[in-house]
């Protein structure tokens, strides 16, 4: 386990030092959330546009994707494993990138970012990868948006990982939560006259 670790601090030491200084604001600017909010509003109208009045079964289902991976990583894992994040950690920090200060929370695995975001990407591809298959895209997206979390030192390449690895669980239950409630309904509807 110490042998991982290190790798682990090597790997994160290594990729957080191919920064160069024009990309330093644009990873801190796209690490936020709220810059994405086009992209979550493209995917609600698609949602909207598929399922009509039906759309709330699908919002459940990422709500809860997303309710789950953020309960697993920030309300379970992290204060558990109490795990300093890299920028928090004293034998790191002077030799890590920061950018502006920013340093994140106190504890780092596992990575929120990476949880919610492949959440996101694998509810979105299962629920659309016959009739859309650009949203195969939503991956990168995940990744880059997992990858501004070691350029900017708060995350371990594992906590990213581990992050991403959850993500992926939860949106594949999220979406089978929202299938058993579309067909649940669907034999509801068929019953009834």
């Amino acid at each position: 386990m110490d042998q991982l670790l290190e790798w682990d601090k090597d790997l994160l030491l290594y990729l957080n030092s191919l920064h160069v200084p024009w990309l330093d604001p644009v990873m801190l600017f796209l690490t936020k959330t709220f810059i994405w909010l086009p992209l979550y509003i493209l995917l609600l109208f698609l949602v909207i546009r598929e399922y009509k009045k039906d759309s709330w079964m699908i919002l459940l289902g990422i709500s809860f994707t997303i309710l789950l991976t953020d309960q697993i990583t920030s309300g379970f894992m992290k204060p558990y494993f109490a795990r300093l994040r890299p920028s928090q950690e004293p034998e790191l920090r002077n030799l890590l990138h920061l950018v502006n200060g920013y340093m994140g929370g106190k504890f780092g695995f596992a990575s929120s970012h990476a949880a919610n975001t492949f959440g996101t990407a694998s509810f979105f591809w299962l629920l659309f990868r016959h009739t859309k298959k650009w949203i195969i895209w939503l991956f990168l997206w995940a990744a880059l948006m997992t990858y501004t979390r070691i350029y900017l030192g708060v995350h371990y390449p594992s906590d990213v990982i581990v992050g991403g690895l959850i993500g992926v669980v939860c949106g594949w239950v999220g979406f089978k939560l929202s299938l058993a409630v579309r067909r649940a309904l669907e034999r509801r509807r068929e019953i009834q006259p």
